[in-house]
């Protein structure tokens, strides 16, 4: 899988060998299983070391051996959750995985980036993902060159970096943040209007 975890600029590696006992990785699931649920149901801001390790069932100090920090925790989780959503998309099943038609792999690809950016968004925004260069990171690129094959198969053509940007843009961190705060739109609205102005842009392409 191109850009796995450990290229991932969001993931920590604690263990440089590349290898995991499988108790530690048992670990580190129930710990990340632990934090998501927390997030879930109380916000990111409920995560915290102690609150993890309660949720888990562990002691405090296996958060403090397993991540190091809370920073590493969150970052941690969110390397797990795009693994998880790369995956997804690269062998998935339909529609977001192979087999489905273009226009609806990429609705499809568009409804869960936006879940999964409100799911994490705190932690998003908290790691930087609404920098302006967090386009380059190699998480981005990834889904950006996901994007750019899409629209090919829908018969775009030439350099496809700003249509792949345009389309993309409403998913950052940064924009539903400002859609969900500012304007005061919910998800399901967001993923509504994108999913309308994608199918818009493509019924356009194919009637020029």
């Amino acid at each position: 899988m191109p850009n796995g975890p450990d290229h991932s600029p969001l993931h920590i590696s604690l263990n440089p060998s590349g290898t995991e006992r499988a108790d530690a990785a048992r670990n580190r699931r129930l710990l990340l299983a632990a934090a998501k649920n927390l997030i879930d149901h109380h916000g990111a801001a409920a995560v915290t070391m102690e609150a993890v390790a309660r949720e888990a069932g562990v002691g405090k100090g296996t958060v403090f051996r397993r991540f190091g920090s809370r920073t590493g925790l969150m970052l941690a989780l969110l390397d797990h959750s795009e693994s998880e959503i790369q995956q997804a998309y690269l062998s998935g099943p339909e529609p977001l995985g192979p087999g489905a038609p273009p226009l609806d792999r990429l609705l499809a690809y568009g409804r869960a980036r936006l879940k999964l950016t409100s799911d994490h968004l705190d932690i998003l925004l908290e790691a930087g993902a609404g920098a302006e260069d967090f386009m380059s990171h190699p998480v981005a690129r990834t889904s950006t060159q996901h994007v750019q094959i899409l629209l090919r198969q829908l018969g775009f053509d030439g350099a496809l970096d700003f249509l792949a940007l345009t389309v993309q843009a409403p998913l950052s961190a940064s924009s539903v943040r400002y859609l969900l705060v500012e304007v005061g739109l919910d998800l399901d609205t967001i993923t509504h209007q994108w999913q309308e102005m994608v199918t818009a842009l493509v019924t356009g392409h194919h009637r020029s």
